[in-house]
């Protein structure tokens, strides 16, 4: 999986994401400060707007419950020790101690897991959960913009019902608006992230305190003996309560992927200290609210909390949370799949880059315009929030269930914790997670296939690519000539041209095919000839001082290693100017970049089933060019053509 020679990143690690290494007390902790701030509005949108929507579904879903106190109380309490054990405990205190240089994440997880358990017969077992839970990403990333938008919206209905007819018309003008920002970057708007983030918690940590103040008993909830007392009085409500409950961690995934803008100590700041108190008092708010009305509360216990003449502005100001939220999962489907094409399980597609300052601010176009369909069809499909509430959380539960998979692996190979003590802790974290899963695969009839299918495709899609990728490069190796034997032969036979040639290619053994075929046709050498292989390897980055290693091969040619963290973008005219060793320095206008575009053929042995085939056949056809994914001069780029057969 290391070895990805064709696939780029991008997205740098702020210098000051760890401001705790200075030794300035007063200056870290401004620095921490500004940091959680600025984390507040962009790793707790899609869990901060959980309130919207999980607390009424909980009660008013497809699995109705009851609407007394044992119930209130039962539901808030889960709520409650679900964030406290599935976000506090397992995400913030352990999960984010398992950093890849400082970036956290599914497959930076993966990476760092799977490079260090290569021997193992179990990694490869290791390595499709993985990226299962990567697949599984994409669906919650469709479901995230469309669940959160609508039920903001939806508050129209509660401030005048003679709106309800405009909830649907105006969430998908705000989602297509949404999405059509994105080709010119959000770096303009990202700084009101924050100071409407935190505008929001407060708005709902000051309702809940009210509904709180004036039905106190809600407080019993903090005690867990209502959770369990919510199982004992009837179980099997509860655990398909557990459903809905889930939906108030959803989004708890991204503390730990953001970690690497923002660093561990200004997310966990963020949460025990602002968002996880906010989020409390409004589901209890909540709660204490349906204490005291009851039934005609339940349309939108969040909106209801509010006053009459507060609850508009509560809309524009839920509205702008969900925007937020969005965005955060947009962008966070641009970082996922730079990194799978980093890491092999996706072909080159086009990476714009919005912002001039900073790295990480990406645009992919065919990511923005398919993720904005799937999500207009599915605002179109469902029509409400309720009913898309049953699509959403499978994915969730399901990639927190691997992450407790991948946590398992690294608590007890590569951390070594005592296995009495892992063992009790992994085993309530399976518990808890096996509970929300199973609880989830009841809504599959219901809208949960949805994601799933979601899931399954991609996960085909990323299996077949780096599958038929592995067997090219393999038949390419069996094909190819001995670099000595080849030095020998051709340095001899062949008319020497001046100026630099460079060969890419995906493989650091034998002789390139493009090379091959440019002595066949055109019967002439450069005087300089470079074989230059770009490798991407399973840490977010690598140092410039060992980014390249150089071998003479003797006779004007030189073997050429470019190595890359899955995190950064390869730029191969910048690394070549820092060369040296292999003669004068290199200059662009002398030197020409020969590139191998592969045709598969049929085989007499496939190494993949058919119908694999022609997806990766067409996945190969379709990737972006090296040319402009390397960054190489489009007016120094010859590109020769090569039929391989898989």
């Amino acid at each position: 999986m290391a070895d990805a020679p064709s696939d780029a990143a991008t997205g740098a690690q702020a210098d000051d994401s760890l401001p705790m290494a200075s030794g300035h007390h007063g200056h870290d902790e401004k620095a921490v400060l500004k940091l959680a701030v600025g984390a507040i509005g962009i790793v707790f949108g899609d869990i901060g707007t959980s309130p919207l929507y999980a607390f009424r579904e909980t009660f008013a879903g497809h699995h109705k419950l009851t609407m007394d106190p044992d119930h209130i109380l039962g539901v808030v309490s889960l709520m409650f020790w679900s964030m406290m054990l599935v976000v506090t405990l397992k995400y913030v205190t352990i999960i984010m101690r398992a950093d890849n240089k400082g970036e956290g994440g599914s497959l930076a997880l993966l990476a760092l897991i799977s490079g260090r358990t290569k021997t193992q017969r179990w990694s490869r077992g290791i390595i499709m959960l993985g990226v299962f839970a990567t697949s599984l990403f994409y669906g919650d990333s469709m479901i995230t913009p469309a669940v959160s938008v609508l039920s903001a919206v939806e508050g129209l209905a509660v401030v005048n019902p003679a709106l309800s007819n405009l909830i649907v018309p105006i969430a998908v003008v705000i989602l297509v608006g949404l999405f059509a920002i994105q080709r010119g970057g959000t770096h303009r708007v990202a700084a009101l992230f924050g100071p409407i983030m935190m505008t929001y918690f407060l708005c709902i940590s000051v309702l809940g305190l009210i509904s709180i103040w004036y039905t106190p008993g809600i407080l019993y909830a903090f005690n867990p003996y209502w959770a369990v007392k919510f199982f004992m009085i009837d179980s099997m409500a509860a655990f398909l309560a557990l459903g809905s409950v889930v939906l108030a961690v959803t989004g708890a995934e991204a503390l730990y992927a953001d970690m690497g803008h923002f660093g561990r100590k200004p997310i966990r700041v963020s949460w025990l200290f602002f968002v996880l108190p906010a989020l409390m008092m409004n589901y209890m708010g909540q709660g204490a609210l349906l204490f005291r009305e009851g039934i005609t509360a339940l349309d939108s216990p969040f909106y209801n909390l509010a006053p009459v003449w507060f609850q508009l502005p509560l809309v524009g100001i839920a509205t702008m949370a969900a925007i937020i939220a969005s965005q955060a999962v947009i962008s966070g489907a641009f970082s996922v799949t730079q990194q799978a094409i980093q890491l092999g399980f996706m072909p080159r597609l086009r990476i714009a880059h919005t912002s001039a300052s900073t790295a990480g601010q990406i645009y992919i176009p065919l990511v923005n315009w398919g993720l904005m369909i799937m999500v207009i069809l599915l605002v179109l499909t469902f029509q409400n929030s309720s009913s898309l509430t049953s699509a959403y959380g499978i994915a969730v539960t399901g990639a927190m269930l691997i992450d407790t998979v991948l946590l398992t692996v690294l608590i007890l190979r590569l951390w070594k914790w005592h296995p009495l003590w892992a063992g009790l802790l992994l085993s309530i974290f399976y518990i808890v997670d096996g509970a929300y899963f199973a609880a989830n695969m009841t809504k599959i009839p219901d809208g949960g296939w949805f994601p799933l299918l979601v899931g399954l495709i991609i996960f085909t899609l990323l299996t077949t690519w780096s599958k038929g990728r592995k067997l090219m490069m393999d038949r390419m190796r069996e094909a190819a000539m001995p670099i000595p034997i080849f030095v020998a032969s051709a340095a001899n036979s062949a008319v020497r041209v001046p100026g630099t040639a460079v060969f890419m290619t995906s493989t650091p053994e034998g002789v390139p095919h493009a090379l091959l075929h440019n002595l066949k046709h055109n019967k002439v050498l450069h005087e300089r000839v470079i074989l230059l292989t770009v490798k991407i390897v399973d840490e977010p980055f690598v140092d410039e001082n060992v980014r390249c290693k150089l071998e003479d091969l003797g006779r004007g040619f030189f073997r050429l290693v470019l190595k890359y963290g899955f995190m950064q973008e390869p730029d191969v005219p910048a690394a070549l100017r820092d060369v040296t060793g292999c003669g004068a320095e290199f200059k662009m206008m002398e030197t020409s970049f020969f590139l191998a575009r592969q045709t598969l053929l049929p085989s007499a042995r496939p190494g993949m089933p058919i119908w694999r085939e022609k997806i990766f056949a067409w996945m190969l056809r379709n990737a972006e060019s090296a040319m402009e994914f390397f960054r190489l001069p489009t007016n120094r780029v010859v590109e020769l053509g090569s039929q391989v057969e898989i």
